[in-house]
C-alpha cells in the first residue's frame, strides 16, 4: 500500500502547497528501492526523501505538510511518511510538530508519530493532548487517548507512560466520549495500563462505573478483556462473574488429531456454579507456550444451569508465530478456573 500510487498522492499535495517543491526528484528518491523494503522501513524511507525534498527550517516545511492535507485525498498509506517526517524532524520544535500531527491526523493517524514528542517533552507534550481531547474532531480526541497508550502496538516504549497517573486526566475526559472510535481507544489504553498495574486499572474502573455514563459498561467490559483473559478474580468480579465457579461436564473432540493447516472441533457442556455471567475461555498447551482464547459467554439464572458451546480452533499457519507438530493439551476455562483439560496431536501439514 506505500508505493507509486501513495507517493504520487502525497507529491501532488505537497506541490500544490509549494509550487517550488521538486516533485519529480522527490518522487524518484521515494521510489528508489522501495519495493525492497518492508513496511516501517518503507514509511521512514519515504519520509527521508521528503525531507530532502524540504530543505526549509523546519517552520517553514511543517507549513507546507500541514497544508496539503486539504489539496489531495491523504489516507493512511500517503499521509502515513509524512507523520514520520514530523517526528524525525520537528523534535526540536515542539508547538510546529504537534500543529503537524494535529493537521494530518484525520487522514493518517499521528499515534506513532507523536511518541517521540512525549519522550522529549513530557510534560509540554501532554498539556497539547489534554488539549486534544476536548477537540471537535475525533480523530483528535482519540490520538490524544492512543498515542499515549503504555503499549501501543508497533510503537515505541516511552517510559513515564508505562506507570499509572499521567494519562488518567486525558482518560476521564474521554471515557464517555459521544464517538466509539474514541471509546475504544480508552478501553485499550486501560487494558494495556492492566497488564503492568492491574490494580489500578480495576480502582479506575470501579470509580467510573460508580460515576455512571452512557457508555460506561462496553468501556468496562473491553477494557478488563486482558485481565479476564488471564482469570483475575477481582475482573472477574466487577463484570458480576463469581471467580472460580462452575464447572465442565462433558468435553469432546471430534478428533485426537489435527493437521497443520486444519481445525480442531470440539464442544463442552458446563454447569453454573452460581448465578450470574458465565465466562468460557479455551487455552491451546504445548511446552513452553500457552494460548488462551475467548470461548463464549452465558447468563446463568442460577446454580445448576447448563450450557453446550460448540467451538473450532484454525491451527492455519501464520508467519507471526511457530506452530510445530507435536503433542498438545485443549484447556477449559471456566470463570477464571480450569475445569477441564484433554490431550490431542498437532499433525503435520499433509504434502
Amino acid at each position: 500500500m506505500i508505493n507509486a500510487a501513495s507517493v504520487s498522492v502525497l507529491a501532488d499535495g505537497l506541490t500544490a502547497t509549494w509550487g517550488s517543491f521538486p516533485k519529480a526528484r522527490f518522487t524518484a528518491r521515494a521510489l528508489d528501492g522501495l519495493d525492497e523494503l518492508e513496511l516501517k522501513a518503507r514509511v521512514a524511507h519515504v519520509a527521508a526523501a521528503l525531507h530532502d525534498a524540504l530543505p526549509l527550517p523546519y517552520p517553514q516545511a511543517a507549513e507546507i505538510v500541514r497544508a496539503c492535507a486539504s489539496q489531495v485525498t491523504l489516507d493512511m498509506w500517503s499521509g502515513w511518511p509524512a507523520t514520520d517526517h514530523t517526528a524525525a524532524r520537528g523534535l526540536d520544535h515542539l508547538e510546529a510538530g504537534m500543529s503537524t500531527l494535529a493537521a494530518l491526523t484525520p487522514y493518517a493517524t499521528g499515534e506513532f508519530a507523536v511518541r517521540p514528542f512525549l519522550e522529549r517533552h513530557r510534560d509540554a507534550a501532554l498539556a497539547i493532548m489534554y488539549d486534544w481531547a476536548t477537540s471537535p474532531d475525533e480523530h483528535l480526541r482519540r490520538l490524544a487517548s492512543e498515542g499515549s497508550r503504555p503499549r501501543l502496538p508497533w510503537a515505541g516504549r516511552v517510559g513515564w507512560l508505562m506507570t499509572p497517573g499521567p494519562t488518567l486526566p486525558l482518560l476521564d475526559r474521554l471515557r464517555d466520549d459521544p464517538s466509539a472510535y474514541v471509546r475504544r481507544s480508552v478501553a485499550n489504553h486501560v487494558n494495556d495500563l492492566a497488564k503492568d498495574h492491574p490494580e489500578a486499572a480495576l480502582e479506575l474502573l470501579a470509580r467510573w462505573r460508580a460515576e455512571g455514563g452512557s457508555h460506561v459498561e462496553a468501556v468496562l467490559r473491553h477494557a478488563v478483556r486482558g485481565l479476564l483473559r488471564a482469570g483475575h478474580p477481582e475482573a472477574l468480579a466487577l463484570v458480576g462473574a463469581t471467580p472460580g465457579s462452575g464447572a465442565v461436564d462433558v468435553l469432546t473432540l471430534e478428533s485426537d488429531a489435527v493437521a497443520v493447516g486444519d481445525r480442531l472441533g470440539f464442544a463442552v457442556t458446563v454447569t453454573a456454579g452460581a448465578p450470574g455471567p458465565v465466562l468460557l475461555k479455551y487455552a491451546i498447551r504445548r511446552p513452553g507456550s500457552r494460548r488462551v482464547f475467548h470461548l463464549g459467554q452465558r447468563e446463568a439464572d442460577g446454580a445448576g444451569a447448563t450450557f453446550t458451546v460448540r467451538k473450532t480452533h484454525s491451527f492455519r499457519p501464520v508467519t507471526t508465530r511457530d506452530d510445530s507438530p507435536g503433542p498438545r493439551e485443549l484447556e477449559v476455562i471456566v470463570n477464571g478456573r480450569v475445569a477441564a483439560t484433554t490431550a490431542f496431536t498437532l499433525l503435520p501439514a499433509p504434502n
